[in-house]
């Protein structure tokens, strides 16, 4: 689809340089750290609290870094040309490239209070980007609901990261996951778990946090694309992978994901399979029925049957 007014958009284009500048660096960073090279940069956010902003690139932040920037180039491209000529097409630019810097930061973040603070920027741009076309009801209404389902999923995840970091006595990943064996034998560990497996399944739309994923459909095509393939989605599976090694590998996170996982993987299929039947048989039944229904002759006027006023 080319937009409305039969040109691309300039700044969609140019601002494409974005993800692309991005993806070729983390191109240019791939054999390092598949020499097993981590790449850490860690400033002070809040000395007073022992707080710093500490980002990593190893494999894991790495491979969903190149998922986030390739995925997001193209959708830059593909939006250029498919949104229509208004002033709020720099906007929208703006706010998709945004949410990919915010993704990137959460990929990247290996501190749990950063990952946190990104972690609620995609929830907010998401909300924006969802209710893109705000003069339409159902833009705004499905924005809501995206945005106070994830965003409690947040407030969830706040309270794990709080109990762990209490437990730990660092907000550090790197730190924290030499601490995995304690962590996993210590009684805290059963209310920190629920409380990141919220986060992660609501964000990730997994049962019984899935009904707000079909709604976010109602956004452009390429908000749709950009936010359930690379984004939006993504996010709760890379938090799982992320803490997989520190709270992964007992029965109860095993069981619960493999669960939660197939029963959301079961419910996608019958509704999916629901929606496809039903469209097909939209469009099928109407022209079986008038190729049976036999029609009346042109020349014969069919008498009256029933009165035309009130029974």
């Amino acid at each position: 689809m080319v937009a409305e007014n039969g040109k691309p958009s300039i700044f969609g284009r140019i601002s494409s340089v974005i993800p692309l500048g991005l993806f070729v660096t983390l191109v240019y960073l791939l054999p390092l750290v598949s020499a097993g090279t981590v790449l850490r940069v860690q400033l002070d956010w809040i000395p007073s609290l022992g707080v710093s902003l500490s980002l990593v690139i190893d494999g894991l932040s790495l491979l969903f870094g190149l998922i986030i920037c390739c995925v997001g180039f193209f959708v830059s491209v593909y939006a250029a040309d498919y949104l229509p000529n208004s002033a709020d097409r720099r906007k929208f630019f703006i706010y998709l490239h945004g949410f990919l810097l915010a993704m990137l930061g959460l990929v990247m973040a290996d501190n749990l209070l950063a990952l946190f603070v990104f972690w609620e920027l995609t929830t907010l741009i998401s909300y924006l980007l969802i209710g893109f076309e705000c003069e339409l009801e159902t833009a705004r209404q499905n924005a809501r609901q995206a945005l106070l389902v994830t965003g409690a999923g947040g407030l969830a995840l706040l309270i794990g990261f709080l109990l762990l970091g209490n437990l730990t006595g660092t907000y550090d990943l790197s730190q924290i996951s030499l601490q995995s064996a304690a962590i996993k034998s210590d009684p805290l560990y059963y209310a920190v778990l629920p409380m990141v497996l919220i986060g992660a399944f609501t964000k990730s739309a997994q049962m019984p946090f899935h009904f707000w994923l079909p709604n976010a459909m109602t956004a452009p095509t390429p908000i749709s694309a950009f936010l359930h393939s690379a984004t939006m989605v993504k996010a709760g599976i890379y938090l799982l992978a992320r803490l997989h090694p520190i709270l992964g590998g007992t029965p109860v996170w095993m069981g619960t994901l493999v669960v939660t996982g197939g029963i959301t993987a079961l419910i996608g299929s019958v509704l999916a399979m629901k929606a496809t039947f039903s469209d097909a048989l939209s469009t099928t039944m109407p022209r079986y029925s008038s190729e049976a229904m036999p029609t009346a002759p042109s020349t014969r006027t069919l008498p009256t049957i029933w009165p035309s006023g009130p029974v």
